[in-house]
């Protein structure tokens, strides 16, 4: 409890409830399965914005309720909770409150509904949104639609848990409201979610508050037993409001209730807010890029060669889940933007009440952090994949970050194979949250644009800087929040509805990782600066070698792409009330007494390794390891197992780091292959600037470097024909 969180050794799949340690029924399940079968309910209309919102995404997710199983079984274990404990993993990975298994009897089909040959059923309970105060904006917007937006995220959760076993080669379907053959109630009162009362079914945590999901499927797996009609009474005891077997404790959750619903879990508020980010950015200097600049988009067009270019539409996407995410991704590509409802718009005159509304609407639909800047000039790419100029739109841009997972990210080495899986996790998340919300704007009449993984017109990192969210770190081009660490992805919402804007934070992080090279000491391909920060495009950052980075994550064998700085990170930690109290402590101080930074960061970077953090936490690691391999899910040939080195050490002069500065960059409009020039971006270090040279350089009024200056376009008619597609939009 001091040096470990109070839930270190609970296992993922038994949630964040106790739901385990109520008591049980076996005797039930007769009386359930013999109750008469019924009809498919009525639909229910959607008469409110969100709520059509939400059952636009709904039916969205529908078009992913079946499909043809993989043509080859994966290798599963015959232990059928093992099995139980993969899928009721994943299903709490995507935040499901409870998960339940049990039979499928053949009353629980809906009468007149096709029935299939599949004798189990996944029953996931999504807990419903916070309702905002009645005296915010957004209460009117979501008190009509919490049904609406606890159905569309149970069935979000059920296709990817449904193609998740599909790409395993086993038949599974998905039920959810509107589209479901069989009775979500009775199976969620056979597997132990819920229970029968006189006025329907209720969660013994969260009374009536949710929405069911169901995922039936011939896929064997160890089933769950109905729960005792005392279970209601025994989760109001105070084993669970201490957090029984490791449980989150009624206290944290009482904790999150009370704080105002335009504020996120974490006590942001309390961080000390400056005027600018705590690193140099020269505004004027700072470059606008393509997007055919990132290197995730030179690998794609064959700019790191043949295996980069093969492995960029499979790295991240080669495990059975990720896979499923990323089919569930692309469906919500074509839906980022649209027409604008000619609405009157006068309510909405006062930014900060907009504001405060916006950051409610972003919590109830499952943003973990929220901030809102206004866009800088640099922050929109230049041009588009296509080479074609792109236009400066909006004014705002709300900036969300979802956390990644800290009990997955415990669990694993960081570049296993669960890795690719907690980004698109991330992704898929954020892009169903900002779709909504962007979606919901246009219905109130103000242009908004999702700006996704899949598809943005803007860089996030400068965004999440001016937004408050966090400052960059020596892990390069990431910004670490101060309590979720680098352990998050991020998301953005563009729009021109007046709102108030948030002031960039310092919480001292680059004092701490001037001092702290645990990320450059645990990097696998050494691609993380253990030297001093620099100027990059006008941007001060301790520079990544980017290209070793992206090969690396592209061609990693041994997992799915890699988050091992994340994994490694020191502030990758539990802040709550269940987290360790040492980390608490550590918080509060990191935040509130800037003046025992020299004191406290050495000690914490050494009691950071001494504990242990860093390491495998094996308790927590819920996934089969497994590989696509032409459609197919196989055994890996291997599988990184990585622990931490304190003992490793490299020399700052010695490291080879590779700059590719603006003029480095292939012209937006480049046909084919790029071939990177890796040995003149070597060289290329000669002509960085340290921040204090380039202050100086600025006050003596001299003009930007030449090396900040991009390519320019090269009017190449073929330029969209030989573009390769990205794999999102496959």
């Amino acid at each position: 409890m001091f040096l470990h969180s109070r839930t270190k050794d609970r296992p993922v799949h038994l949630g964040l409830f106790g739901l385990e340690a109520l008591s049980h029924d076996p005797a039930a399940a007769a009386v359930e399965s013999a109750r008469p079968q019924v009809a498919a309910p009525p639909a229910q209309d959607a008469d409110d914005k969100l709520s059509t919102v939400a059952r636009q995404y709904l039916e969205i997710f529908a078009g992913s309720i079946d499909g043809d199983a993989a043509a080859a079984r994966a290798p599963v274990p015959d232990d059928l909770a093992r099995r139980a404990a993969d899928v009721k993993g994943l299903a709490y990975f995507l935040d499901a409150a409870h998960v339940g298994i049990c039979a499928v009897p053949a009353e629980a089909w809906l009468a007149g509904a096709e029935s299939f040959e599949h004798p189990n059923a996944i029953v996931l309970l999504i807990e419903h949104g916070r309702l905002p105060e009645a005296s915010n904006l957004a209460h009117d917007w979501t008190a009509p639609a919490r049904r609406g937006v606890g159905d569309m995220r149970a069935a979000e959760i059920a296709v990817v848990v449904a193609g998740h076993i599909r790409h395993m080669g086993f038949n599974a379907r998905c039920h959810f409201a509107g589209h479901s053959g069989v009775e979500l109630e009775r199976l969620a009162v056979l597997s132990g979610v819920a229970l029968r009362t006189a006025d329907g079914t209720v969660s013994p945590f969260l009374g009536s508050g949710y929405s069911l999901s169901v995922v039936t499927t011939e896929y064997e797996l160890e089933h769950d037993m109905p729960l005792a009609a005392d279970a209601e009474r025994q989760a109001r005891g105070l084993r669970h409001w201490w957090g029984v077997n490791g449980a989150q404790s009624g206290r944290e959750r009482n904790r999150r209730a009370r704080r105002p619903s335009h504020l996120s879990h974490y006590p942001m508020e309390q961080v000390r807010r400056v005027d600018r980010p705590t690193t140099l950015i020269i505004d004027d200097e700072v470059p606008r890029v393509p997007k055919r600049a990132a290197f995730f988009e030179r690998a794609l067009q064959g700019d790191l060669g043949a295996k980069a270019q093969r492995e960029r539409g499979n790295f991240s996407f080669k495990h059975p889940t990720s896979q499923s995410l990323l089919t569930t991704i692309r469906s919500l590509v074509p839906f980022q933007d649209g027409p604008v409802g000619e609405t009157d718009v006068s309510r909405y005159g006062d930014p900060e009440a907009n504001a405060a509304a916006i950051k409610s609407l972003s919590y109830f639909l499952g943003s973990d952090l929220t901030g809102i800047c206004e866009i800088p000039r640099y922050a929109w790419f230049s041009h588009k994949e296509d080479g074609k100029p792109l236009k400066m739109y909006h004014r705002y841009a709300v900036v969300m970050l979802i956390d990644q997972g800290f009990d997955t990210m415990e669990g694993a080495s960081g570049d296993d194979w669960i890795s690719g899986t907690q980004s698109m996790r991330g992704y898929l998340r954020g892009a169903e949250i900002a779709g909504v919300m962007a979606a919901h704007l246009r219905s109130l009449g103000f242009p908004a644009r999702s700006q996704t993984n899949a598809d943005s017109d803007v860089l996030h990192i400068p965004l999440i800087l001016w937004a408050g969210l966090g400052e960059l770190s020596r892990i390069g081009e990431l910004v670490l929040n101060p309590f979720v660490g680098p352990r998050f992805k991020s998301v953005v919402l563009t729009t021109d509805m007046p709102l108030a804007v948030d002031k960039p934070i310092d919480f001292g992080l680059q004092y701490f990782c001037n001092n702290c090279l645990k990320c450059a000491r645990e990097c696998p391909c050494d691609a993380i600066s253990w030297g001093n920060s620099v100027m990059f495009n006008g941007y001060e950052m301790w520079k990544l070698d980017v290209e070793r980075c992206t090969r690396y994550r592209l061609t990693n064998s041994r997992g799915a792409a890699c988050g091992r700085c994340m994994k490694t990170c020191p502030l990758n930690k539990v802040v709550d009330a269940d987290g360790p109290i040492v980390t608490r402590i550590a918080s509060w101080l990191g935040i509130h007494a800037f003046w025992l930074k020299p004191l406290m960061v050495p000690f914490a970077a050494w009691l950071d390794d001494f504990i242990g953090n860093g390491k495998r936490n094996l308790a927590k690691k819920w996934w089969f390891d497994h590989e696509i391999v032409n459609g197919v899910t196989v055994t890996p040939r291997a599988t990184n197992q990585r622990d931490i080195d304190p003992s490793r050490n490299i020399d700052p002069a010695t490291q080879k780091i590779a700059y590719y500065h603006a003029d480095a960059m292939p012209a937006p409009d480049s046909p084919g292959p790029v071939k990177v020039d890796r040995k003149t971006a070597l060289t290329s270090r000669d002509v960085v600037e340290t921040p204090d040279q380039a202050r100086a350089r600025v006050a003596r009024g001299e003009p930007r470097p030449a090396h900040y200056v991009p390519v320019p376009p090269i009017g190449a008619d073929d330029a969209e024909s030989q573009r390769v597609e990205s794999p999102y939009a496959k």
